[in-house]
């Protein structure tokens, strides 16, 4: 008989779905009904008035994403940096889905280029470098990972607030150039210390366990009320937070509402010596302000691996004034911490991402399953049997107005509608429905009708 211990490693095992070897049952997975095996063997679809499908990928988009993309047959491009923006123009117009990570910019320009594309990938959290409004209008499905390095980024925040207690970066600087520097005025144990979370989603979540496991008391504040994880407790306002936190951690998203959330007044609110650390968005973080605050002494260090503008490719010298006007006089403070956007540059990390996104994409292209999409009604029908005969799914995206599911419902009544899912985001709307009794011969009449109905934004058949 299994002791009780076993049967809990067992379920801790069971849990661990996200690629590390080390994660604990509180790690986020990527989804639980995404690793059955359905119990009777899916079709295979093949969409109708599309060659082979291409796919475009840029920004070294891991390796697992390229395999599974080949193992369905598409091409597949791939480049290891970004595109310039010319040879991008270029590049969009024949595919029908493009994966990126932070650095390329998916703006209406590129879009409106992109006259085959059915959907984008974003390999990596954020979704702000695609035009998401736009995207959704020309009825381009967009994914992302906002599971896959949450471990990853939580690490390198609990590796920072060490290395900034402990001025690590700057022992480390000295010894390189020569000089032994031992002291410990100012360095700290961080046991006993308040770690203040703002936005306590995948990531602050997971970093709260990990603290709490050091010995530090942990809180947060986000805008939704959050059950805490473990001892840690939600405060009311980021204003409590910033006065009774030793380090400030931010864990948000790039919006309007957090352009600026730290900035001055912000500053003289925390705690004097305080630390702050921003892996989450560059224009989060007021940086010149910030600067003034550390020159004051008023925050005795700050990690940072987000910056308002950062290069486009690795290379020496590109971080610097030109880029961001503050560059310089950031670098020129002592106890601060500046890594190029690694939070999420692990293997472990990388390699959930390109199955979480690319699985995603092939579902969408596939299926029409767009559950996880950012930007568009996430729709979802059980997959075809094969001995389902003479079925075509029918993919139908339009502006969400009164009438157009009566008008698409009179073109598919010749048939038997053997299932149907519609939803709306606000301009948007998505049909999926399965039509039996179809002939080969009917799919191109109805093809046209399809296309032809007034508030139609795209239209694709799987058979």
């Amino acid at each position: 008989m299994s002791s009780p211990q076993q049967i809990v490693n067992s379920f801790q095992q069971a849990l661990n779905l996200s690629g590390s070897p080390n994660a604990v049952s509180t790690s986020p997975t990527q989804s639980f009904l995404s690793q059955y095996v359905p119990s009777k063997p899916a079709k295979a679809l093949k969409p109708f008035k599309t060659g082979d499908i291409k796919i475009l990928l840029l920004e070294n988009v891991n390796q697992t994403a390229i395999n599974i993309f080949k193992n369905q047959g598409y091409q597949v491009e791939f480049y290891k940096s970004s595109l310039p923006e010319d040879e991008l123009l270029e590049k969009i117009k024949d595919v029908h889905a493009i994966g990126i990570r932070s650095k390329t910019k998916l703006t209406e320009k590129i879009l409106k280029a992109a006259k085959n594309l059915v959907v984008i990938g974003c390999f990596c959290i954020g979704t702000n470098q695609v035009d998401l409004e736009f995207a959704a209008k020309s009825g381009i499905a967009v994914f992302n990972s906002p599971f896959s390095n949450s471990r990853s980024v939580a690490e390198l925040v609990i590796a920072e607030i060490i290395t900034l207690a402990r001025q690590l970066g700057d022992r480390s600087i000295e010894l390189h150039t020569g000089t032994w520097n031992k002291v410990s005025a100012k360095c700290w144990e961080i046991r006993g210390k308040t770690l203040g979370i703002v936005g306590y989603g995948h990531i602050g979540s997971q970093l709260s366990v990990l603290a709490e496991a050091m010995g530090m008391n942990v809180i947060y504040y986000d805008v939704l009320t959050i059950m805490s994880l473990g001892n840690s407790k939600q405060v009311e306002s980021l204003d409590e937070l910033l006065k009774r936190a030793d380090f400030v951690t931010l864990h948000v998203p790039a919006t309007p509402e957090t352009k600026n959330l730290l900035s001055a007044p912000q500053f003289a609110a925390m705690k004097d010596g305080a630390y702050v650390i921003n892996a989450s968005r560059g224009t989060v973080v007021d940086i010149p302000a910030l600067v003034q605050a550390m020159k004051a002494g008023k925050i005795a260090g700050a990690a940072l691996d987000v910056y308002p503008n950062e290069p486009a490719k690795n290379g020496e010298g590109l971080f610097s004034d030109s880029l961001n006007d503050w560059a310089s006089e950031l670098c020129s403070l002592r106890n601060v911490i500046l890594t190029p956007h690694i939070g999420g540059s692990t293997e472990e990390a990388q390699s959930a991402i390109g199955i979480e996104v690319g699985n995603a994409l092939t579902k969408y292209i596939n299926e029409g399953a767009s559950q996880g999409a950012v930007n568009f009604p996430e729709v979802s029908l059980r997959p075809l049997d094969l001995d389902q005969q003479n079925v075509v799914r029918v993919l139908y995206i339009h502006q969400n107005v009164p009438g157009v599911l009566k008008t698409v419902n009179n073109i598919l009544s010749n048939h038997n509608i053997e299932k149907q899912f519609s939803d709306s985001q606000g301009e948007i709307a998505y049909l999926m429905a399965d039509i039996s009794d179809v002939d080969i011969s009917d799919i191109q009449s109805l093809y046209e009708q399809l296309e032809q109905t007034p508030y139609k934004i795209a239209t694709r058949l799987l058979y």
